[in-house]
């Protein structure tokens, strides 16, 4: 399984569902981005019309390896050719191969893509990503529970209000996509801002009796 996440600030005006920078381009795959929302869109109608002609012509669903080169070779293509400009964004891609494999997926705009295991993007991506190289092991990727509470304390490394500004994302295989609701995220938040305290609390007691 795989867990996406974003930050994203909404404002009292807007409807939300108009600023979601997490998108299905399959049943089995989706992407989020970090960058311009209008080339995100052109992007994300390219790649879900791949994914269908990949269907068609193959018939098995795209593969995670092929969509993310393909998703890369667009970018690298608008690089390259006079009169067009790259695109601006960068773009997670996560998902379940035909055997059920998960693989993670990341693309800049210069058309390169590799792959990860746990990953962020954006302006805060670097702060996050370092929390998570320190934190992210396999055994945690073997719980929902302690996913997601990784994914959370990751955001919260870079969030300062709460569970308003979070959207998270989860995929399980042979499932749809499922993004949580304000409630529960915000409810999760409240939950490991709690354990973080006492965590913190804790550490500090130790130090105080050494």
């Amino acid at each position: 399984k795989q867990w996406y996440q974003r930050r994203v600030a909404i404002t009292a005006g807007q409807d939300e569902r108009t600023v979601r920078k997490i998108h299905k381009l399959d049943d089995h795959v989706c992407m989020a981005f970090a960058g311009l929302t209008a080339d995100a869109r052109i992007l994300v109608n390219m790649a879900r019309v791949e994914c269908q002609s990949y269907r068609l012509t193959v018939e098995d669903p795209v593969s995670m390896s092929y969509i993310a080169r393909h998703i890369a070779s667009v970018k690298q293509h608008f690089t390259q050719r006079p009169g067009l400009r790259p695109f601006g964004l960068s773009t997670l891609i996560v998902g379940f191969d035909y055997d059920g494999s998960a693989h993670l997926f990341q693309t800049d705009p210069s058309g390169t893509y590799h792959e990860w295991k746990a990953n962020a993007i954006g302006r805060s991506g670097k702060t996050v990503r370092e929390f998570l190289e320190k934190h992210y092991t396999d055994e945690i990727a073997k719980s929902d529970e302690a996913c997601i509470k990784l994914t959370v304390r990751a955001l919260l490394e870079v969030v300062q209000s709460g569970g308003k500004n979070i959207e998270l994302a989860i995929m399980r295989k042979g499932k749809p996509l499922e993004i949580l609701d304000t409630a529960t995220v915000e409810k999760l938040v409240e939950e490991t801002e709690k354990e973080r305290d006492a965590e913190a609390e804790a550490k500090k007691k130790a130090a105080g009796k050494s």
